[in-house]
């Protein structure tokens, strides 16, 4: 099964890898770290479609979690004996306990590859510091980056961001040029400021300026990629090495097959959407496999609950219907109502674009005094660890 309907018009599309350290990632494409989201049953679903090809970057994890060995994240890190390379997305706020979460991470064989989240818009972590705020201070940036890359050993050490907290605040080619001074192997920008959170169009013209700006390392772009098209038409109209897709595949697994396809030189532009039944099949397999990771089938059908919008998005299924859907608490309630679904159905046109959170023009909540000097900053609190992901 694959997703979206490709644009033939397009000119075949580029060939290329990407070199992350030791691991070459072909096609360039990686799936985007998500709170609650790229877990590893949905991870696993997302390589059945690309036939294991791409790179797969876990959900969020706090770094001073990961040193107090906090329950919860020792889970969220496990990997499949499958995942390679084993890709952890770290998030932290003070130099020293980055520095001992990758030391870790080394010592004890947790992953091939970390990237430090620099992107997350959430007030939660904005308003400590984190996130997409941190790269203002370039200081505290640089001293992050330089415990992590100095404590990864062979480990390649990459970073997510955004252009910066809003357009009067631009951070990303500072950021950039900090990076490649400070050893890290790649940079990944999603083409929005904090202020935007997912509204509005992404500015695919910084991450040409960010690929010009740091030629020594390879450029990833994020931001509006819907279908494998946008993905191909991205790296050519920026000069990107790579592609980072996040909401884009929210509901939609299969689209990392589409990706592999349009890259893969004569490989089919024109793939048939799944008709609803097809999508019943992958939702049902996801709720299952949520349910085995987790160790308790109902625990794992709730967790479910989230995907159903997306995976349903556009098509006719009726309120009662969709109802059921999003408060089945097994798989028996879950295959009742799925098997009510109308399987002949095809793929709805309107159910392409975009998917996930779309708000936009919110307030960068930051600490008190957080723009009067770029450079220094009072210690961060420990709450700055906010377990949120995003970016």
């Amino acid at each position: 099964m694959v997703g979206m309907t490709a644009d033939a018009t397009l000119a075949p599309p580029m060939p290329g890898t990407l070199a992350i350290g030791p691991h070459t990632v072909s096609p360039p494409v990686v799936l985007a770290p998500m709170a609650g989201i790229t877990n590893a049953p949905f991870r696993t679903l997302c390589r059945e479609f690309s036939g294991g090809k791409g790179l797969f970057v876990s959900e969020m994890i706090t770094t001073r979690a990961l040193v107090e060995r906090n329950e919860k994240t020792m889970h969220l890190i496990h990997f499949d004996a499958t995942e390679t390379p084993r890709s952890i997305q770290l998030y932290g706020v003070d130099p020293v306990t980055v520095g001992k979460a990758v030391r870790m991470i080394v010592d004890e064989d947790l992953a091939d590859h970390i990237d430090l989240n620099f992107g997350c818009p959430v007030p939660k972590v904005t308003r400590k510091g984190g996130g997409s705020a941190l790269p203002f201070k370039r200081n505290l940036l640089r001293a992050i980056l330089r415990e992590a890359v100095g404590n990864a050993g062979e480990l390649p050490v990459t970073i997510k961001m955004r252009k910066g907290i809003d357009d009067d605040h631009l951070t990303y080619l500072d950021a950039g040029r900090i990076a490649v001074d400070e050893g890290v192997t790649a940079v990944a920008l999603h083409g929005r400021t904090a202020a935007q959170h997912y509204g509005g169009t992404a500015d695919w013209d910084a991450i040409a300026r960010l690929k010009e700006h740091v030629p020594e390392i390879p450029v990833l772009g994020n931001g509006d990629i819907w279908c494998a098209d946008d993905a191909v038409r991205m790296m050519r109209e920026t000069g990107c090495d790579g592609v980072v897709v996040g909401r884009g595949c929210l509901g939609r697994p299969w689209l990392f097959g589409d990706l592999v396809a349009a890259f893969e030189p004569g490989g089919d532009r024109t793939p048939a959407a799944p008709d609803f039944g097809q999508v019943a099949v992958v939702m049902r397999r996801h709720a299952e496999l949520l349910g085995r990771w987790i160790g308790d089938e109902a625990r794992g059908v709730i967790d479910f609950r989230k995907h159903v919008p997306w995976y349903t998005k556009g098509f006719a299924v009726g309120s009662e219907l969709r109802r059921a859907l999003a408060t089945a608490s097994s798989l028996a309630e879950l295959d009742d109502s799925l098997g009510a679904l109308d399987h002949d159905q095809p793929w709805p046109a309107h159910a392409d674009g975009p998917r996930g959170r779309t708000a936009a023009g919110k307030r960068v909540v930051l600490p008190d005094g957080w723009l009067d000097d770029p450079y220094t900053c009072a210690a961060l609190s420990e709450d700055a660890e906010a377990d949120t992901s995003g970016g």
